[in-house]
């Protein structure tokens, strides 16, 4: 297929995965200035015809290693199921674009860390999709933290929490090879993300965790309350309870679930503890912003302050971010996809921990000190 002429200096974006994420890429990169969106990717034959003719795009391909094969995209976003992050972006990386990733950064942090050697050796950008940390109310209590209001955070308590929000029972999210996990690489590794961010990137030195798999296994919990069938199709957990200790004594109490008995809506939040003061942020049903208070006041004195937050921009303002660093050189080995490598090993620490039933301890880098739990 013939490729487009666009206009010098202009960059040229492509998108592998057309579901909901995909076209949240899609729609930034077409509203962006400066940007051209000339190839997307996707098997479902209907769908990529519509969004090509939205978006005016010619390079449509089913596979998206036809569009990596391109050659001539400066960058490219990957939002597809997880086990194919790593083939996808690695062959992105090594034909010269950057790449734009969709949160986990990987399965594991092994496949993770070749996604970072592949960005490191090909002196592109790798970066994973966090949205929600570009979240208005994220964002209120990151100022909160940053301004001084809760003074040092030494503690937080985070979840993601569902009743009923198994994504597809059977399919590839249910799948420990294809996925990698269940919620708490799905969900918790937000979590994780968005509360590493407000305490200021503290060291992780050892993990505690737990998993159960009490309802996916007897086809209960799918989204929309549906019974689906039983049997091996589900392979991952429902639920996780996480313990993070801190380098200095901090400390994260983390819980995620697809499925469990609790009140109907999701929810997902953090409440998090300052020497000075703290900050409780609830997100009720996906709401554009959650309710946040902000505590502060010593002694008998009490001074709690409802913080109203904008909505956030999301995975526009992460695209904006991306592309901001691909026009400035001088950045480009600092985004290496290590931010997404440390939340990967995470991940991985804490499934070792569940496994073996017993606290792991981290090194440095986050391994497991001592080899496999």
């Amino acid at each position: 297929m013939p490729h487009e002429q666009n206009e010098p200096g202009r960059i040229r974006a492509g998108v592998v995965g057309i579901g909901w994420a995909g076209q949240q890429h899609m729609a930034a990169y077409d509203a962006a200035p400066g940007v051209d969106l000339v190839a997307i990717a996707g098997k479902e034959d209907d769908v990529r015809a519509e969004l090509a003719a939205q978006y005016g795009v010619t390079g449509a391909y089913a596979d998206g290693e036809e569009l990596v094969a391109r050659g001539d995209l400066d960058v490219i976003s990957v939002a597809v199921p997880t086990f194919l992050h790593a083939p996808i972006a690695i062959a992105a990386l090594r034909v010269g674009a950057h790449v734009l990733s969709e949160k986990p950064l990987a399965r594991t942090g092994e496949e993770g860390q070749a996604m970072v050697d592949a960005a490191r050796e090909a002196g592109r950008i790798l970066e994973v999709t966090f949205n929600h940390r570009r979240r208005g109310d994220i964002e209120a209590v990151r100022a909160a933290v940053e301004d001084g209001t809760i003074g040092r955070p030494y503690h937080a308590r985070a979840m993601w929490l569902r009743r009923a929000g198994i994504p597809a029972l059977g399919s590839w999210f249910t799948s420990a090879e294809m996925a990698g996990g269940g919620p708490l690489v799905d969900l918790g590794v937000h979590v994780l993300d968005w509360t590493l961010h407000l305490m200021g990137e503290p060291r992780v030195t050892a993990v505690s965790a737990v998993t159960h798999a009490e309802l996916g296994p007897r086809g209960l919990g799918g989204s929309g309350g549906v019974k689906h069938g039983t049997g091996s199709a589900y392979e991952v957990e429902d639920l996780a309870a996480v313990l993070l200790r801190l380098e200095g004594g901090g400390s994260i109490v983390l819980e995620t679930s697809w499925a469990s008995h609790r009140s109907t809506p999701d929810e997902f939040g953090i409440t998090l503890y300052g020497t000075e003061g703290g900050a409780d942020l609830s997100v009720v049903d996906y709401a554009p912003s959650g309710e946040l208070t902000v505590f502060t006041g010593d002694g008998e004195e009490r001074l709690d302050t409802r913080v109203e937050a904008p909505a956030g921009r999301g995975h526009a303002a992460v695209v904006e971010t991306f592309l901001a660093h691909v026009a400035d050189p001088s950045t480009w080995r600092e985004h290496d996809g290590s931010v997404g490598l440390s939340r990967a090993r995470l991940v991985d620490a804490c499934y070792a921990s569940a496994t073996a039933g017993r606290e792991v301890a981290l090194d440095e880098d986050l391994r497991i000190i001592g080899g496999d739990a």
